[in-house]
């Protein structure tokens, strides 16, 4: 699917200071790459049958060191830059950019940024997480995950009987009241545009307490609302229906790279802040309690059973200039925490954390929400067809975080 849309993730990471020595730093680094073998894997494709993991050397072109961009804005544009090279994981799975000499991220001096692309198919942004720590010396082991077995698409027929079965109880259970029904679909708005012109990055940084709510993820939700609705509604649209899709974690046993699904959530941006929080956080626990529901289970194992040759078949047949007047969101908010702050390049300790979510042929403007330690960076990557001016959106976007309205 990556082939029609480009789906990479850049997971970024600043440091506050130089290494003493940047090819020993490169070193380490390449070191505990070798000795993984999660970061060691490429796909290889096959005529016949799914693609598969084979191990792969983690070679000297696996890291780039870019000329140093000076400030912190021309570091995000450098990096947003960066998409225009996509990876094609039959050669490698990520590569590490490093830009040194940063100015006005970590205090007076300068700080180093490494940002670590990772092809989708490697892992979601939690498993891609896991993996950078490893890069940058976090002590903890990323499991490996078995291969499908080669038979498992004889299991079809047996395993569509009880996702036809499973659906049913779905649906009683959600006429009964215990499960919430799917989320439904809401007017696409500019930021649904197909992106063209510019595309952007911005970043925000805030302090854990600075995010009133009872998480960081819905406390940025809400004020994602405030200022997303305010700026389209100046744009011309009419944002009473804001929603937007968040990633949500599976409710059982990971058993893939990908462990996620997309849950559509509105927004209420007539209401204050503080009702906005409340609702929001319902509606995430009721797209939780429908996510661990068997059905969602039984559906999952059905697809996994599908045969290559068909799958192949439907990504061919996938348009991505359709469109369509609905959507299930109209901005991506994903949300990670990656960890304590104990992360470090070279001999520089780690001062933030963020990420950039694709853009996609419906989808003209995400939202990152990173945390590391007690720092979070809440990110914007949009295209300058759906947004307009990117500016005037982050300054408001960073004015309803400060007042909370």
């Amino acid at each position: 699917m990556s082939a029609r849309i480009p789906n990479d993730q850049f997971l970024l990471y600043g440091f506050a200071g130089a290494p003493a020595d940047i090819g020993r730093a490169l070193q380490q680094i390449r070191t505990r790459a070798e000795g993984c073998p999660e970061l060691r894997l490429r796909v290889r494709d096959r005529p016949v049958g799914y693609p598969e993991w084979v191990s792969a050397e983690v070679a000297a072109d696996r890291f780039v060191v870019h000329p140093p961009p000076g400030a912190w804005p021309d570091c995000l544009r450098a990096v947003g830059a960066l998409a225009g090279d996509q990876l094609d994981p039959r050669t490698m799975a990520w590569r590490l950019h490093v830009f040194p000499g940063v100015t006005g991220l970590a205090g007076d001096g300068v700080a180093t940024v490494a940002v670590l692309q990772v092809a989708h198919v490697l892992g979601d942004g939690v498993r891609s997480s896991a993996l950078a720590a490893l890069l940058f010396g976090r002590a903890a082991a990323v499991p490996a995950l078995a291969s499908p077995p080669p038979w498992q698409s004889a299991t079809l027929p047996w395993r569509m009987y009880r996702a036809a079965r499973s659906h049913r109880d779905l649906v009683r259970d959600t006429e009964a009241g215990v499960v919430a029904p799917q989320a439904q679909p809401r007017p696409a708005l500019r930021s649904n545009t197909r992106p063209e012109g510019v595309r952007s990055v911005r970043t925000v940084i805030r302090h854990r307490s600075q995010i009133p709510g009872p998480t960081v993820t819905v406390g940025v939700l809400a004020a994602v609302s405030g200022a997303l609705s305010a700026h389209l509604r100046e744009l011309g649209d009419d944002p009473s229906r804001l929603g937007a899709e968040v990633p949500m974690a599976t409710g059982w046993i990971r058993t893939a790279h990908n462990h996620f699904g997309n849950v559509g959530v509105d927004l209420h941006p007539e209401a204050t802040y503080g009702e906005r929080t409340a609702r929001i956080a319902a509606e995430l626990e009721q797209r939780r309690r429908r996510s661990v529901h068997p059905a969602m289970l039984a559906a999952s194992r059905a697809s996994a059973a599908v045969p290559a040759a068909l799958l192949r078949w439907g990504v061919r047949q996938f348009d991505p200039t359709l469109r369509s007047p609905t959507v299930t969101g109209n901005t991506v908010l994903s949300s990670v925490n990656r960890g304590p702050a104990d992360l470090r390049f070279g001999d520089v300790p780690v001062a933030l954390t963020a990420g950039y979510p694709a853009l996609s042929p419906m989808m003209g403007v995400t939202h990152g929400v990173h945390g590391i330690g007690d720092t979070v960076a809440i990110s914007v990557h949009a295209a300058e067809s759906s947004i307009g001016d990117i500016d005037a959106y982050v300054e408001r976007l960073s004015a309803v975080l400060r007042t909370r309205r």
